[in-house]
């Protein structure tokens, strides 16, 4: 066999994705690797392919036990023979796997760290030719990242135990360049292939909310996604708790998952989450660093994570199947004490030294820092991202909040001389707290203490907020203007570039997100296209077929839904009905023996629904669809499609629309997106729609009972609008806006516009 035949036969794609192939030619060279590639872009594969090649075993060393099970799960469903070994097995299981894996049934077998040092595991690695060690998680061996894991480094004894010292390859997705330095010292790797894809996700959406409703927010969003399967990240435990109970309340099925919980009920949690039982799951970042689920549809976070390192690693853990996904940051500012409070109550860790540990200290300040001012930049959210870990980032996106959204430029150049003059003042003592509040002339009893009233600048902006005066300082900070100490006290300090300011010679712009009519509840999507998006009705209905069959089989084999199939697989099956073997292996993600297990299931399944007619089951043309699959669309700018214009219909398509006695607000706008061309329109959502009534005064949200509800006005009741009971998975009833059909015309004409005219004909007011 070759690297060609064992991708298509136990993976079931035709192509490598960019740079896996050149790792794995390395490997198979001989070669130590080091490969720095993004969630989703296949790490995985660039070991497990050449491990079938080489001769003896490959030994993964993985930091998680969860890892490792959802790892060796989905190898064996690919008819790969693998293993693991840790602490989850009792001692007679360790010794019967390791007793096969030296008569050679495994080809891959799994350890965590600590497994490496113990008598049984070392006599084993002696008596067997080990050809590859594989560092999964790499960055976790390196002091200066944010997962260092001291047993990571029993890794370099058990090497210099070894007789025959194997390849070695190493891999992250997270990895500044101080890492990955490090990793490749620390690791001691020889002549390395050192690749490194970048750090861009190009399906994933990126969004930061200012929000103080974050549980509102949080509710719509879930509404507005039925069925999809998303995590919520929170800062304590505390949140997670209080969010899990308030979602509850309102008839959404969650999960939990953090520390506090026994071990019993974290695993429920996780196997519910990952069974697809339950579809959102709400935790501290005690979750998911093993967690292989490929169809997260969307992160949010529920408070600022401490660094760019931990946000880019949880929201990365959407969309692992490339399809589009995303990732909402709610951010308020009092995320900042709260993060600073859990820096402060971090335990010295052994391992460091007292000044190693003070150094350890002042590098999270600084990523906290930098996480600040990500949630407050207007520029493009990804170029920041991409800048954070030393890549170019061209930013305009079309893919983040920040560029898909109208921004003011604001000229702040004389209330930032009031703020370096401030700061001077104060003889350049004070953080950002002090200086704000200061000059919003506050009267704090820290304030009064430091007696701030005596400087000329005292009250110099008082017109103004303090969050709009830190909101100047931080962007002064981002540009350079002013610096601040590496400490946790953040002192702010002049510059060469603040006198500059301060003499007139460079000004200050601040760039503003233009007011929106109800941000509290905006909904985040922006009309990306989304896997089942390309089916039309009867395409989607097959979707749903082959999702309750994937469900029945995952339940009767015991393992994960996604494991069997990925929803790409399943929109891909509904693309190519195919009626034989052997079109049904040129479907992405069926290999010879995925289709030896499930595919005859799946065949007449399809078969059943489509009864022999010959019907497309899809928009657009299947030529189109596999060029962008490709990434060719996406990958050369000639070659992308035309900016989507905001939902409308014509003439011709609002007659078509399907007028009934009444709909809810999702099956509204569905009904309206089925109706628009395609390619060229955006789509629109219900939330957009519950937001046109609330502006029109149609309808409002208020909170009773500690739950929100919704309420039809008088003027809303003339319009057509009622409340109708809904019922959630878990049989609990609430009441949701009903559009009858004389609002249904309304809404209707209101998104009518002619072809080639700017806006549309009867706007909303």
């Amino acid at each position: 066999m070759n690297k060609f035949s064992v991708l298509k036969e136990y993976f079931g794609y035709d192509t490598f994705r960019p740079g896996q192939e050149t790792l794995i030619d390395a490997v198979l060279a001989g070669r130590d690797v080091l490969g720095i590639m993004p969630t989703g872009a296949g790490k995985s594969l660039c070991y497990q392919v050449p491990a079938l090649l080489l001769p003896g075993i490959t030994l993964v060393i993985s930091p998680l036990i969860s890892l490792m099970k959802d790892q060796v799960q989905a190898l064996n469903q690919a008819g790969i023979h693998a293993a693991y070994i840790n602490s989850s097995l009792t001692e007679g299981q360790i010794r019967k796997a390791l007793k096969l894996a030296a008569e050679g049934r495994y080809k891959i077998i799994y350890a965590a760290p600590e497994r490496l040092e113990t008598y049984e595991f070392l006599q084993f690695a002696k008596a067997v030719e080990i050809s590859m060690l594989t560092v999964d998680e790499a960055h976790c061996i390196s002091q200066w990242g944010q997962d260092f894991r001291p047993s990571y480094l029993k890794i370099l004894q058990f090497l210099k135990e070894l007789d025959r010292r194997p390849v070695l390859s190493a891999f992250t997705a997270t990895a500044t360049e101080k890492v990955k330095e490090d990793v490749l010292c620390v690791l001691g790797l020889k002549d390395p292939a050192v690749l490194v894809t970048g750090f861009d996700r190009k399906n994933l959406y990126f969004a930061v909310e200012n929000t103080r409703k974050k549980d509102t927010y949080v509710q719509t969003y879930i509404r507005e996604h039925p069925k999809e399967s998303g995590i919520i990240y929170c800062a304590t435990r505390k949140n997670v708790d209080k969010l899990w109970q308030n979602l509850a309340e309102m008839g959404i099925d969650a999960a939990r998952y953090h520390a506090g919980m026994s071990n019993e009920e974290r695993r429920q949690a996780q196997e519910d989450f990952i069974y697809d039982r339950l579809p959102v799951m709400v935790a501290t970042n005690a979750f998911g660093m093993g967690i292989d689920k490929s169809n997260v549809r969307y992160v949010l976070h529920y408070n600022m994570p401490q660094s760019m390192e931990n946000y880019y690693q949880e929201a990365g853990r959407a969309g692992r199947d490339g399809e589009p996904a995303e990732c909402i940051l709610l951010y308020s500012p009092q995320d900042i004490a709260v993060n600073r409070f859990l820096m402060d109550s971090k335990e010295m860790n052994a391992e460091f030294t007292s000044s190693e540990w003070e150094a350890v200290r002042e590098r999270d300040e600084e990523r906290l820092r930098s996480m600040t001012y990500y949630c407050m930049t207007a520029d493009c959210l990804r170029a920041y991202i991409l800048r954070y870990f030393g890549e170019p980032g061209a930013g305009d996106c079309q893919n983040c909040s920040n560029c898909m959204t109208e921004m003011e430029s604001l000229d702040v150049t004389e209330d930032a001389k009031k703020i370096l003059a401030c700061i001077q003042e104060t003889g350049q003592r004070y953080g950002v707290n002090v200086i704000a509040g200061t000059l919003a002339a506050s009267d704090r009893a820290k304030l009064r203490e430091y007696g701030v009233s005596r400087f000329p600048s005292f009250g110099s902006l008082k017109e103004k907020t303090e969050p709009q005066i830190k909101q100047i300082i931080s962007q002064m900070e981002i540009e350079g203007l002013l610096d601040s100490t590496k400490d946790k006290y953040a002192l702010l300090k002049l510059n060469a570039c603040s006198q500059e300011v301060m003499k007139g010679q460079r000004s200050v712009v601040l760039k503003k997100r233009k007011a929106a009519e109800h941000p509290e509840t905006a909904a985040a999507s922006m009309g990306k296209t989304r896997n089942s998006d390309l089916l039309n009705s009867r395409g989607l209905e097959l979707f749903e077929r082959l999702r309750s069959l994937r469900i029945k089989i995952a339940k009767e084999e015991g393992m994960p839904p996604y494991i069997i199939f990925s929803d790409k697989t399943l929109v891909d099956l509904c693309i190519r009905a195919p009626k034989s073997r052997e079109e049904m292996l040129k479907v992405s993600g069926v290999g010879e023996h995925k289709f030896q297990r499930y595919g005859q299931a799946f065949l007449e399944e399809i078969r059943e629904f489509i009864q022999g007619k010959e019907e497309k089951l899809y928009f657009g043309e299947l030529e189109e669809i596999e060029r962008e699959r490709n990434g060719d669309v996406l990958d050369d700018p000639r070659k992308r499609p035309a900016k989507k214009e905001e939902f409308f219909l014509t003439k011709e398509q609002a007659e078509k629309f399907p007028y009934q006695e009444f709909y809810f607000a999702a099956e509204l706008a569905q009904q309206m997106n089925a109706l628009r061309e395609e390619g060229k329109v955006k789509k629109t959502s219900g939330a957009e729609i519950f937001r046109r009534m609330q502006a029109q005064g149609y309808a409002r949200e208020e909170r009773m009972d500690g739950r929100w509800l919704k309420v039809v006005t008088r003027e809303g009741e003339d319009f057509g609008l009622r409340l109708g009971l809904r019922t959630s998975r878990t049989g609990t009833e609430y009441e949701d806006l009903c559009y009858g059909e004389q609002a249904q015309r309304e809404i209707v004409s209101w998104f009518v516009r002619e072809e080639g005219q700017g806006e549309i004909l009867e706007s909303w007011t």
